[in-house]
């Protein structure tokens, strides 16, 4: 009896291993992609296979690039930080509140380790002193360490890296992600 289950056992790890072989693809020399569900795994990195939703958002947030800063502005002619973010949200049909620190009200809090593509990260502004929420800008992707986002500063609509920013590592507070109304 042991024998036949013993067989039994490996005839399943078996077909498991060669249903997820199916789905698997050799990238480079020692990596290798598995797809499990909407989840694709490189080595030991997991990399989050977007929405629809979030990737139409950052395509349509990435035609702004260059859109000069203005105070108070919500069109394209000039962007403040919130009114990019509401801009870009407004046109999937999302009513969001007009400013960062009312933003970073909504949704669910993330950690950094846990961010992904469509997040939004909330940053202290000009004063690093200040506990209160400043700035806002939406997480376009993320890779081993290496979070980007797009908002809009000083300079107008950019993509900014967060590892590497030496301004915005102080003055991050919290990153939230919102319901889009899809599993992700």
């Amino acid at each position: 009896m042991q024998g036949y289950t013993f067989i039994l056992k490996y005839l399943l790890l078996l077909g498991c291993f060669i249903s997820l072989s199916s789905f698997s693809q050799t990238v480079g020399k020692d990596s290798v992609l598995v797809v499990v569900s909407d989840t694709i795994v490189k080595s030991d990195t997991i990399i989050h296979k977007n929405s629809q939703q979030v990737d139409d958002l950052i395509s349509y947030a990435k035609k702004f690039l260059g859109t000069p800063y203005r105070y108070g502005g919500m069109t394209p002619s000039g962007f403040d930080c919130s009114g990019f973010i509401n801009y870009i949200f407004g046109n999937f049909g999302f009513e969001l509140t007009r400013t960062s620190y009312g933003l970073a009200e909504f949704g669910q809090t993330v950690k950094l380790a846990d961010i992904q593509p469509g997040d939004l990260m909330f940053f202290k502004g000009s004063n690093v002193q200040s506990t209160q929420v400043g700035h806002v800008a939406m997480v376009v992707e993320v890779s081993p360490g290496a979070i980007k986002f797009i908002h809009s500063a000083s300079g107008g609509v950019a993509i900014n890296t967060f590892n590497t920013s030496k301004y915005y590592i102080p003055r991050f507070i919290k990153a939230k992600r919102l319901d889009y109304g899809v599993k992700n």
